[in-house]
């Protein structure tokens, strides 16, 4: 069993460096336990794997759990996200599941090698890494406005909205997702609902 376990955290957890940790074995084996046994997500879940697992604290005693996935299997992810997030809260008692695309940041400095000459690509800016994360946690309700609220003491509100079609589904899951926001960003974000 301890074979068969490792070998199945080995196939959906693919770290770029070091060891699985316990949490993420976990996650592993419930993806993979969801691969064998939903007749539903087996062909889709087949070909993915993520690439770390982080319990976030939301406050109040509430924690999400935020799975890293490859930018290039990201869109596969979407497809199946909704039944895939439904499951996983399931098997993780209540607990908020959010799937984020791994991304690069490259600094200002950055400098090309001789082949490719050019600027660093735009997608790979902190702000365009850091909307891209907003967007992904919100999935798969879209965003149709933000704001910028800038107060007298120089602290920063984003004010996100979201597509009030929504609003039944997401409305319970806004502090999450506003927690988890600023835990990988450390920016304040509110969430509202456009009518």
């Amino acid at each position: 069993f301890e074979h068969f376990q490792s070998l199945a955290n080995m196939t959906k957890v693919r770290k770029s460096s070091g060891e699985p940790d316990e949490f993420e074995n976990q996650v592993a084996q419930e993806l993979l336990n969801l691969e064998m046994t939903s007749t539903e997500l087996k062909a889709s879940l087949r070909d993915l794997y993520i690439t770390a697992a982080k319990e976030v604290d939301c406050g109040a005693g509430r924690k999400a759990i935020v799975l890293y996935v490859p930018y290039k299997l990201q869109k596969s992810f979407q497809r199946i996200q909704a039944k895939l997030v439904r499951e996983l809260e399931k098997k993780f008692s209540g607990r908020h599941v959010i799937i984020i695309a791994e991304r690069k940041i490259l600094g200002k400095s950055y400098a090309r090698s001789q082949k490719t000459k050019g600027l660093r690509p735009r997608s790979r800016t902190l702000t365009a890494v850091q909307d891209a994360i907003l967007e992904d946690i919100v999935y798969p309700t879209e965003i149709t406005g933000k704001r910028t609220r800038c107060k007298v003491e120089g602290s920063r509100l984003l004010k996100v909205y979201l597509d009030g079609r929504d609003q039944a589904n997401v409305e319970g899951r806004i502090d999450t997702y506003a927690s988890v926001y600023n835990k990988l960003t450390h920016k304040q974000v509110s969430f509202h609902f456009s009518s």
